[in-house]
């Protein structure tokens, strides 16, 4: 609501800045013409030409310029303009916090690990120097081991863009197991693209060749993928024209780069989308609801950040949902580690403090509210999400 509020805002001051513009352009437009008038009259007089005469120019050019309410027109736009803009001013601080540090809660980084984070995100956007730089300011020491793995990362994207794909296709080689294990095929791709290649720079009988030696093993798997390859050999020279023209699409290497970046970082063991990036994109959706819930809590007198759950729901959008959560259906409470989720023996599954309540004793069976099975506490298993 309250970004929707502010665009509505921006959007109305925008508006009266573009009126203001025309308007003003207007009026020095027309001013600009009756100087130029007036100019002509004075150099179409010659020396005889009395001073009154000049005067009377002078006069009429003074008259036109002011005469029409120009000055005041233009200080009733530029005013009308400076009053949206003191409202939108004022709107920006009613809805944004300055003091942002009131959802700050006091937590004891490790520097190091902070330290490797934001060194990682530098060399995972390739920016090495100002990784090296980082790493240097900061006295860590296995910075090399950080950059290295990214490094070879953007060697072999700087090769694909320069349509090169031997370097890519010799990581594909020796991590093929474990792109298997990812259910990826990349390997098949890069090779797809090479045998395009050699098919439009090359001999019908070196692509030939090449499949033969690179395509074949991806065909118990691929068939089609295969087949359609190897139709492609009818139209060498000419696959620009034949049926098969989508294998010339410049979006294959685009999304073959991307994919080969996913998998790359897989393979690392990291996300590929940068941790800290994705932290701090998290944290500006949320900071609105938490700066909220501590001024809320500090009008009741009450501490926020002991709590080791939020009061609130805070949502973040699916982009940002990287674990289950499990609300119990009775109690409504989110499961957590002192009150996990239960499964019961009928299926059914309900937070543990909901269940030791239906139970009332550790042995008295209970009835599933959900269904007529009835349990013991006994017979429930705790479930890991």
């Amino acid at each position: 609501m309250e970004l929707s509020t502010i665009k509505d805002a921006f959007d109305r001051v925008a508006k009266k800045q573009k009126l203001s513009y025309s308007k003003t352009q207007e009026i020095i437009d027309q001013v600009g013409r009756e100087i130029e008038q007036a100019l002509a009259k004075l150099q179409s007089f010659n020396d005889a030409t009395s001073p009154a005469d000049l005067k009377t120019v002078l006069q009429e050019l003074y008259d036109n310029v002011t005469g029409a309410g120009t000055l005041d027109f233009l200080e009733s736009a530029q005013k009308d303009l400076n009053v949206g803009l003191s409202k939108y001013a004022k709107l920006l601080e009613k809805l944004f916090n300055p003091d942002i540090s009131k959802a700050y809660r006091n937590v004891d980084f490790d520097i190091h690990t902070v330290n490797q984070i934001i060194a990682g995100h530098f060399y995972r956007l390739g920016l090495f120097d100002l990784g090296d730089c980082f790493i240097n300011e900061a006295g860590e020491l296995e910075g090399n081991s950080l950059k290295s793995p990214y490094l070879e990362m953007y060697q072999i994207l700087e090769a694909m863009g320069a349509r090169n794909l031997e370097p890519a296709l010799n990581w594909a080689t020796i991590n093929r197991e474990k792109l298997v294990q990812n259910a990826s095929s990349l390997e098949l791709k890069l090779h797809r693209l090479q045998f395009v290649e050699i098919l439009q720079k090359g001999s019908r009988a070196d692509a030939l060749k090449y499949a033969r030696s690179f395509l074949a093993p991806f065909a118990s798997l691929h068939m089609v993928e295969i087949q359609k390859l190897m139709a492609c050999l009818l139209w060498a020279g000419r696959l620009d024209s034949s049926p098969y023209a989508e294998f010339l699409s410049p979006t294959h290497w685009e999304k073959l780069a991307e994919e080969l970046t996913q998998q790359f970082c897989s393979l690392l063991g990291q996300s590929y989308e940068s941790p800290l990036s994705v932290a701090i994109a998290a944290g500006v959706q949320g900071l609105p609801t938490l700066l909220k819930l501590a001024n809320v809590m500090a009008g009741k007198m009450q501490e926020w950040q002991t709590m080791k759950q939020l009061p609130v729901p805070v949502d973040l959008g699916r982009e940002f949902q990287f674990h289950s959560i499990f609300v119990c259906p009775v109690s409504k409470d989110q499961g957590s580690e002192e009150n996990p989720p239960m499964l019961m023996p009928c299926g059914h599954v309900l937070c543990k403090q909901s269940i030791v309540k239906l139970s009332k004793s550790s042995t008295r069976t209970f009835k599933c509210p959900y269904c007529p099975l009835e349990a013991t506490v006994a017979q429930c298993r705790q479930l890991y999400f």
